[in-house]
Order: structure tokens, then sequence, then C-alpha cells
């Protein structure tokens, strides 16, 4: 009889905005239960990625979603703050895979063998899946964070470089949740004394 290898796909989402925290996913898919219409998150429509959310999340073997904090991110810088994401939500994973499989050029270290797969999120069905997990709940924490800080508009560009949010950052200042590491936040701030 041979071992089913347990792979995990591991995927970020939220690097490039200016605002909110970095969120990870990773997924080991079932063989036994595939998934119809797995795709890299950013090709798919946000109805498409909230219906296929839910399936993911019945379907998988396990799942985990954590993320990096807007002060990890501003203290470690962007990259560190994801892989450290990527990690946590690794070892949130409640079955240990035997093997990880990274979207991108970089592994969080597991201590579990790793690849990084650049494009992984459009080869490797658990990576999509992982991509699709990590981008929803993404997008339901910056809707959260909309509630609180409103005039920003998160709910429509969560969080990333926009004109309508570089806007709303020059009229209402910085808040908590925007990454002062970031030059367009940065350059806002005011001089140090």
């Amino acid at each position: 009889m041979t071992r089913i290898l347990l792979i995990c796909g591991v995927d970020e989402a939220g690097r490039g905005p200016l605002a909110g925290p970095v969120s990870a996913a990773a997924v080991i898919l079932d063989a036994a239960r595939p998934i119809e219409g797995l795709a890299d998150s950013k090709k798919l429509s946000e109805r498409q990625r909230d219906a296929l959310a839910p399936i993911i999340r019945e379907r998988a073997l396990a799942w985990a979603v954590a993320t990096a904090s807007v002060e990890e991110i501003d203290r470690l810088n962007i990259l560190q703050a994801t892989l450290l994401a990527m990690k946590r939500a690794v070892e949130g994973l409640q079955v240990q895979p035997q093997q990880v499989l990274v979207d991108g050029l970089y592994c969080p270290h597991t201590g579990i063998p790793s690849e990084a797969i650049v494009k992984g999120d459009s080869k490797v069905a658990a990576i999509s899946a992982a991509s699709i997990l990590a981008k929803t709940a993404r997008d339901e924490l910056m809707l959260g964070l909309h509630e609180q800080y409103p005039q920003y508009g998160f709910d429509g560009h969560k969080g990333y470089p926009t004109a309508a949010h570089l806007a709303a950052l020059r009229e209402h200042g910085v808040s908590d949740v925007h990454r002062r590491s970031f030059r367009p936040v940065r350059e806002l701030l005011p001089p140090a004394a």
C-alpha cells in the first residue's frame, strides 16, 4: 500500500496594502473530495472566492488561517511578517503535513520540508485553495476595520493604495491600523521630535 504524501499549500494575502494585517492560509486538500474551480484568488471574482471558501473549509483534510499584525509588519518588514503569518498558519493545522508548498520565492521556517513555487497559486490546487482562504479571511478583517474607521473606505479598497485611499489618508491622517513603514503612510507622519 502506498502512503499518501500529505501536502500543504500555503499562500498569503495583503502584502501590498497600506493598512491592516497580512494574512496567510495553509490547506491540505483531500484527494477523495475534489473541489471544482480552484484558481489563483486574484483571477477569481469576489463572488467566486466567497462561494469557494466555505467549500474549501468543509472538504479540506485540514486548513488554518493566520495573520501578522500591522505592528509586526512595521517592526519586521513585510516579507518577514508574511513568512511569520505563513508559519503560524502551518502550525495551526490540525493535521501535520509532510511537505509544504508555498506560493512565491520564500518559505517560512516550519521544520517541515518546504518548496517555494513561483506562480504556485495557479499551478498547485492546495496553494490555490490557500490563496482563496487567505484573501477571503483578510477581506473580512478589512470589513471589520471599515466599521471602526469608515472614513478610509476599507470596505472598497481593502487597504490597497488606491487614489481614494490616499486621498482619505491625506484628509484624515494616519490611523492605528496603517502600516507606518510603508512610504505613502510614512510621508504623512509628523516628523519625529
